[in-house]
């Protein structure tokens, strides 16, 4: 066990209580004052944030203003969130063995997501702060031949400065073929670290690999798009140039139970992405689909899944602004039985929710008005901000505003492996509501 004495953070009067319910981050406005030394030798000192010479990427220990023990933390004043608590423990007992703490984080992860997937899915393998290492998101591929590609994005300090214990533990469990870094968000930068992008040399780095795997270079198992099945279907993902991590696999089971409402249905998936609800609803015996998408590559990634699938005579890609795609096919008088709506966060900000609500609302009346009688809504927000009771009231609105009637049949949020974190909102973020538009 270690001797050091690590600084004590203490927080402003009643700032606690979030920390307690479950939130993992400590605000630079709740902060009271920071208790350090330098050496073992000097005396203590109490700073203020402003006046703080506690090194970025510390370790502190997080205080009450009564003094009662919070957890510990990693100590950034380039962020607001100025420290992001990695565990319940002193700092001396998680640095002890820094090695053994994350890889029995790591592992929980992984053990819980063998309940709910097989070695042949892929899956989110950690969720930040849902999984208890802030900042952390991986997500573990497994393509059609069974090679295992993690992708791992690295996005505040409190989990950079724990970078290798992370990667020894990832290939230790989970036994990569590659492993593709994509540390490129924008909150990198608020974090005060620059942003990473590529392949990772495992055994050049000194990871425990299989010895064969990597042995022509970290990406020679890795030629163009990964082909990955979920629920039967094939799937070009594409880890290095896609949106976000390539992939949203937080709606595998949400395609599966949308797809039931589709044999013998004239189907419109909107803001596709890859056209993985649009292949599930063929799968189960649609009509016809057509998927849309505002960007030319997803479209590209779209017609490659439709080849994959054999689904050439179901489902046709369009090129198109949902927004306007919706307009042209109401006056047109385009007539439809199930509708998705899967829009990218339409807001990142509070301060943006009014607008956001419009955009929402927008499209959910205009796809309410192109269903046929009885016809199926499968409306989803993925933004944190639109909870779920304004977003089932903006149904409620849009229903109004086009004349119908609303049967909510199912409501459902992300599968199993973006679990919900108690006392850490942002974790619920997915809404995703079946309706039925009479």
């Amino acid at each position: 066990m270690s001797n050091k004495i690590y600084p004590r953070l203490f927080l402003n009067k009643n700032e606690e209580k979030e920390i307690q319910q479950g939130m993992p981050w400590v605000f630079d406005n709740e902060i009271s004052y920071i208790k350090h030394r330098n050496s073992e030798k000097e005396e203590w000192k109490n700073e203020t944030l402003a006046e703080c010479t506690v090194e970025n990427g510390s370790a502190v220990e997080v205080y009450s203003k009564a003094g009662g023990f919070l957890g510990t933390g990693i100590f950034n004043k380039h962020s607001k969130i100025t420290v992001r608590i990695i565990g319940p423990e002193n700092a001396d007992v998680i640095f002890a063995d820094t090695f053994a703490y994350y890889e029995k984080k790591v592992l929980d992860a992984y053990n819980m997501r063998q309940i709910y997937y097989s070695k042949e899915d892929s899956y989110r393998l950690i969720f930040g702060e849902a999984d208890l290492i802030p900042g952390l998101i991986c997500e573990r591929f497994c393509d059609e031949k069974g090679k295992v590609i993690l992708l791992i994005q690295f996005l505040s300090m409190s989990c950079n400065v724990f970078r290798n214990e992370i990667l020894t533990a990832l290939c230790k469990i989970c036994k990569p073929d590659a492993i593709y870094e994509r540390s490129e968000a924008a909150v990198r930068d608020k974090e005060g670290l620059p942003e990473v992008d590529g392949w990772l040399d495992l055994e050049k780095e000194g990871f425990p690999v299989v010895a064969l795997r990597q042995a022509q270079g970290p990406q020679a198992h890795v030629q163009g798009p990964l082909v990955i099945v979920e629920n039967g279907i094939k799937l070009g993902v594409d880890i290095v140039n896609g949106q976000k991590t390539g992939y949203f696999l937080d709606q595998k089971f949400n395609r599966r139970a949308a797809a039931r409402f589709c044999h013998g249905k004239r189907v419109l998936d909107t803001f596709t992405h890859t056209g993985a609800f649009g292949l599930n609803a063929v799968q189960a015996g649609a009509r016809e689909v057509i998927s849309v998408d505002i960007s030319p590559e997803a479209v590209e990634m779209v017609n490659h899944n439709i080849k994959l699938n054999d689904a050439q005579d179901k489902m046709t890609a369009v090129c198109a602004d949902v927004f306007d795609l919706l307009k042209q096919y109401e006056a047109s008088g385009e007539k439809f039985d199930v509708i998705i709506l899967d829009p990218p966060a339409f807001t990142k900000s509070a301060k943006m929710i009014e607008k956001a609500y419009g955009g929402y609302k927008e499209i959910n009346l205009r796809a309410m008005r192109l269903l046929n009688k009885g016809g199926i809504l499968v409306t989803c927000s993925c933004s944190y901000f639109m909870e779920t009771k304004m977003f089932c009231d903006m149904i409620m609105h849009a229903a109004m505003d086009s004349h119908k009637k609303i049967q909510i049949l199912e409501k459902f949020g992300a599968g199993p492996d973006h679990p919900v974190l108690v006392g850490y909102p942002k974790s619920e973020y997915l809404k995703c509501v079946v309706c039925r538009v009479l």
